[in-house]
């Protein structure tokens, strides 16, 4: 006798969605507040993509550049990249180890798809950017949260306890939402433990890399030389040429790694756009000039938020390093997420820092990527608000 099969309703989702749902610390929406409300939610530069970007674009489309790019994305900007990424770095680099992704999650999605299976362990330190925790679900991964140290520092010696068993560390660095730059020693005690592990990957997302304040070096993961092979790397170009919707980044990894990652992406994705990767070659000549003066940009507006945040009542803050964004942790009886609707409801958006992971609750995560004038006016704001919580 037939067991009768209970049909699946119609709008069931696979166990990845579900998994993702379960798991998910971003929030559905981030509310509107009241009319009027000053948005300090999103990592956006508000600059606008420069100019002669836009117009490389423009020519590109002009010319007819609009058909099928090739699957790993244009030869002539990989080989822009691996040049770029040579001389800025010192690693030497190739083409091959170039994969071009749509934006930087794309990246970090494929990369995380090829390279990780369902059950193997992440270790990931938070607070961090929400959509590691979403990808390792997708998967079914398991995450390990690892609370960075009390000066925002890596705890090291967590890391290497749990190494062993683990296939993946991820590191946001600078940080989102912090704002901080994990320091040299961090990055140079990291590489002796995998060199202890050799199983174990790196992925380090760097997307703000070039956006570093009071003249602080900036270790990037792909000077670990002696761990080389372990190393991915993910990059955009969607805030340092503030390139958000364009949706293009890269991913630099041992060619070996490169070929798996861009299985993947292409599988999901398809090629880029054409005359997007046109425009991006146009970006790579933007001079260091230019890239300090945005960095310089963003640190007078850091500067406001630390000149706001200190002598609020129930306020504490790491200052932010680089990026463009401030942790504050506010001493409440609320959660973040009901701190994030007081704030709503004061006229100033912003994130709950619980997305961020475990030890972000508590905090709120601002953006001072906006103008000034806002930045300002939602600041008072949030200000305003703070005494109405005291």
């Amino acid at each position: 006798m037939e067991t009768a099969v209970t049909p699946r309703p119609r709008t069931a989702g696979s166990t990845a969605v579900e998994r993702i749902i379960s798991s998910s610390r971003r929030p559905k929406t981030l509310g509107t507040g009241k009319p009027g409300a000053i948005s300090l939610a999103m990592g956006e530069p508000d600059s606008g993509t420069p100019a002669p970007i836009v117009e490389a674009a423009t020519k590109a489309l002009a010319s007819g550049r609009t058909r099928y790019a090739p699957m790993a994305g244009s030869p002539e900007l990989q080989h822009a990249i691996a040049a770029h990424t040579t001389a800025k770095y010192g690693r030497p680099t190739m083409s091959e180890e170039i994969v071009l992704t749509h934006g930087g999650s794309a990246g970090l999605a494929a990369t995380m798809l090829a390279l990780v299976n369902p059950g193997d362990r992440i270790l990931i330190p938070e607070p961090t950017y929400s959509l590691y925790g979403d990808h390792a679900a997708l998967i079914g991964a398991e995450v390990v949260w690892i609370p960075n140290r009390a000066d925002g520092s890596l705890d090291l010696d967590t890391l290497q306890q749990e190494a062993a068993t683990a296939r993946m560390v991820i590191l946001c660095n600078p940080g989102n939402p912090t704002g901080r730059v994990y320091p040299d020693a961090d990055l140079r005690r990291l590489e002796e433990l995998l060199q202890d592990n050799p199983g174990l990957l790196l992925l380090a997302d760097e997307a703000y890399a070039d956006i570093t304040f009071d003249g602080g070096t900036f270790t990037s993961a792909l000077t670990l030389a002696k761990v080389r092979d372990q190393v991915i790397c993910c990059s955009t170009f969607s805030k340092t040429y503030a390139m958000t919707g364009w949706r293009l980044g890269h991913v630099v990894a041992p060619v070996e790694l490169a070929n798996r990652v861009n299985t993947i992406h292409r599988t999901i994705n398809g090629p880029l756009s054409t005359f997007i990767q046109d425009a991006a070659l146009t970006a790579l000549e933007t001079s260091e000039a230019e890239l300090q003066a945005a960095a310089a940009s963003y640190q007078q507006r850091r500067d406001i938020v630390v000149e706001f945040l200190s002598g609020l009542p129930g306020v504490s803050m790491l200052p932010p390093q680089g990026a463009f964004y401030a942790f504050p942790r506010i001493d409440s009886t609320l959660t973040s997420d009901e701190l994030t609707a007081r704030f709503a409801a004061g006229g100033v958006l912003v994130r709950s820092g619980s997305e961020f992971g475990p030890s972000g609750e508590g905090h709120i995560r601002i953006s001072f990527a906006t103008d000034v004038d806002s930045l300002t006016e939602g600041l008072t704001r949030f200000a305003a608000t703070i005494k109405e919580l005291a």
